[in-house]
């Protein structure tokens, strides 16, 4: 097993977890994580419809929300504020561009407007939660680049690109640092900052195979992650994608805007979020890389009865209200956080 990965940026660890925090682990270990491991063994690619994000109309919302459609150029979003919380006609001139997680296959607006609720009430922002184009219909690239339409529709309402953070869980995380490179290529400026949940970064299964995570996700068997590498290099030549796609872990970095980057400490993705933090530090830019004790993946999710999801989510607000700070002030970096642990447990539920 490869030692541990030296960090130039030094993580905050929250310690504790909630006996509801162990029983989601404990169910997530036997059902969820073994029907990715059956799923890891098929001998041929099988997409089934997002079931999921059907069901998911269901879920309730943060008490207040208000949201309405927004059909861009080739998906469905939705623009949403929390209750409370004005939109650039009401003299607030910060928004968030939020992507849902799901692998690039499933989940969509239905299963992440709860948590996007949450964390425009926390942020005190609207959010724009895009449903983007997912595999097997359109290869990543497309997901990205129906990011980058977000960001423009975000713009042509009035919003500056240095007022919108980007944040996005799981396969979210991996757009919300290629769609803020993308822009930033295009010439429409930085944004504000970035904030990925459990985010999946990098393609290459060489580095989560060698971490000490590898076997403790429970989640995601470490086949199940190298088979949706296989997927998604498929999914590229079958739409006739030549080019070969950078990971964000792999992207030019130097002027990347500040980031919040939050994990569980047993994720097999941890060896993604350990090395886009070195990178992002090495390369002179804030990063914030939060270590949450024996948390599942995107446990924020979870927040209606797990302690730990609200205190994250209040740590995201406050990351994202600071970044307001940093953009009235004309500053490049935000300050370095005190480096602390916390006790998930004893702290105070927001």
């Amino acid at each position: 097993m490869a030692p541990h990965l030296t960090l130039a940026a030094q993580p905050q660890f929250f310690h504790g977890a909630s006996l509801q925090s162990r029983l989601l682990g404990f169910s997530l270990r036997h059902t969820v994580r073994p029907l990715l491991g059956a799923w890891s063994h098929l001998p041929f690619d099988i997409f089934p419809p997002n079931l999921v994000d059907h069901v998911a109309r269901l879920l309730p919302v943060h008490e207040g929300t208000m949201w309405r459609t927004v059909d861009l150029a080739d998906c469905r979003s939705e623009w949403l504020q929390a209750k409370g919380v004005a939109d650039i006609h009401g003299g607030n001139e910060h928004a968030i561009l939020y992507f849902h997680g799901g692998a690039f296959l499933t989940c969509g607006l239905n299963t992440h407007r709860r948590l996007v609720s949450r964390i425009s009430y926390a942020a005190k922002q609207p959010v724009l939660n895009v449903g983007y184009r997912q595999m097997p219909h359109q290869p990543i690239t497309e997901s990205i680049a129906d990011g980058v339409t977000a960001f423009g529709w975000l713009l042509g309402q009035g919003y500056a690109p240095q007022n919108i953070t980007i944040a996005g869980d799981s396969a979210g995380g991996y757009l919300a640092f290629s769609v803020a490179r993308a822009v930033m290529d295009k010439g429409w400026g930085q944004p504000a900052g970035v904030v990925a949940i459990s985010p999946l970064l990098d393609f290459d299964p060489a580095g989560k195979q060698g971490h000490r995570n590898a076997n403790r996700c429970h989640t995601f068997p470490l086949k199940a992650v190298a088979k949706l590498t296989d997927v998604a290099l498929r999914m590229d030549t079958h739409h006739g994608v030549t080019a070969p796609r950078v990971d964000p872990v792999n992207m030019p970095l130097a002027d990347m805007p500040p980031a919040m980057i939050h994990i569980g400490s047993h994720e097999v993705l941890m060896a993604d979020a350990e090395l886009m933090a070195n990178r992002l530090v090495s390369a002179g830019v804030a990063c914030d890389l939060q270590v949450w004790d024996r948390q599942v993946h995107v446990f924020q999710a979870a927040a209606s009865w797990l302690p730990e999801a609200r205190i994250a989510i209040g740590e995201i607000g406050a990351f994202v209200q600071g970044l307001m700070d940093r953009e009235s002030t004309g500053t490049t970096t935000v300050a370095e956080p005190a480096r602390r642990t916390h006790t998930a447990e004893a702290s105070a539920v927001r």
